[in-house]
């Protein structure tokens, strides 16, 4: 049976902290690393009706998307709703984890699972992050001493590519110098001119660790004065970020697509809707799972046909529409989120069944979209004057 702290270490490899937005708060809320977990819950949102399905079940770790504490507080009375809840985990022994921000941009996260629910292919970030910032290293040394400074470098950690380290490139050539007054020269003398066959040895070296890096080559280069040279690279779009791109696999009316998106998702009070004209045919969708109206811009470079998001308010929406923008499709937020729990506790049950172990997961099918109820509009064609009503200027 696994602890607590194998579980978290399967989500954060998958859904790692570090790619979360700034303002956001994701990890462990509470709950014993060293404890043991049979079960596990998923579901969109801390709340208490989440929190008794998870008693009920006898889960021992809930995983949500939404985070319970997004600000940071002094304390987590029971005398507040958020308090009350983490004091019945604690005392049900019931661990608390949040995947947000990171689960969003993450691959097999929440906008690839919008994406595959949608029957989207061909998928990419909407907003991609940039990848880590990396320098390219080149430094000059004596061939026999080549591989120790290769084996230097790559301690501090130069040399990694992918799922690979130690990478480098290595051609051989002469190194020629002479030493001023004051030198102390590893080879040659002083005021002679020498020439020493080297290697032109080239690694890429992450750029929060250049000055490890560099320390270590002084380290651990023969020569009193080391000669190198150091470049930024550009950072190029990863394959991970905020939201996807994807083609359908046959171009239909919004109107269709709207059904489509409609019938994949759990069913909510506000339904969905779209704006755009019905009629039109749509083949290049973008998704965001959540809050997407930040994405407008986005979507309207890419180029898409229509835009899948939730909670689109009516200026941005509007505008972006009058700009060009694509026709768009809003969701309710927990519906959009909501196919990403079965994706994260399929991975999880498979990763730890590779390493031997297994837990039990369940995914909540609570409805923790908060609005309740939906009262249809008048018929098409009907006046709000009708029956004598005057509306207020």
């Amino acid at each position: 049976m696994p602890q607590l702290a194998d579980v978290l270490a399967v989500l954060e490899r998958h859904y790692p902290s570090s790619t979360a937005e700034s303002w956001d708060a994701v990890g462990l809320v509470c709950g014993d690393p060293g404890a043991e977990v049979r079960r596990v819950l998923f579901a969109v949102d801390p709340v208490a009706d989440v929190a008794d399905e998870a008693i009920e079940w006898g889960a021992d770790l809930v995983v949500t998307h939404h985070p319970l504490f997004l600000r940071p507080v002094h304390g987590f009375p029971a005398t507040t709703p958020k308090g009350r809840l983490v004091h019945r985990l604690i005392s049900n022994g019931i661990a608390l984890f949040t995947a947000h921000t990171n689960a969003d941009s993450a691959e097999s996260g929440v906008n690839d699972a919008l994406a595959a629910a949608l029957g989207l292919r061909e998928l990419r970030p909407l907003s991609p992050h940039l990848s880590e910032p990396h320098d390219k290293l080149i430094v000059f040394v004596p061939e026999p001493d080549a591989g120790g400074v290769l084996d230097a470098l790559t301690a501090a950690g130069a040399g990694v590519i992918g799922n690979y380290e130690r990478c480098a490139w290595m051609t051989t050539g002469t190194g020629t110098f002479r030493p001023g007054a004051g030198a102390n020269p590893t080879i040659g003398s002083v005021g002679a001119v020498e020439e020493v066959a080297e290697y032109r040895l080239e690694m890429v070296v992450p750029r929060r660790l250049r000055s490890d890096v560099l320390t270590a080559l002084k380290a651990a280069h023969p020569y009193e004065e080391p000669a190198y040279d150091l470049y930024d690279l550009a950072a190029l779009p990863a394959a991970t970020g905020l939201g996807r791109i994807g083609v359908l696999d046959q171009p239909e009316t919004l109107r269709s697509f709207t059904e489509r998106v409609a019938a994949a998702l759990p069913a909510t009070t506000s339904g969905v809707r779209a704006a755009g004209d019905p009629e039109a045919h749509v083949h290049t969708v973008a998704v965001c799972g959540g809050a997407g109206d930040s994405l407008l811009d986005a979507a309207r470079r890419a180029g898409v046909d229509v835009y899948v998001t939730g909670d689109l308010r009516h200026h941005p929406a509007s505008d972006s529409l009058a700009g060009g923008g694509p026709a768009l499709v809003d969701v309710a937020h927990w519906a959009g989120e909501w196919p990403w729990l079965a994706h994260a506790a399929d991975r999880l049950r498979d990763d730890l069944a590779s390493g031997g172990t297994t837990v039990e997961t369940r995914v909540s099918a609570i409805p923790t979209d908060p609005w309740t109820l939906h009262v249809p509009s008048r018929p098409s064609g009907a006046s709000v004057l009708e029956g004598g009503t005057t509306p207020e200027r």
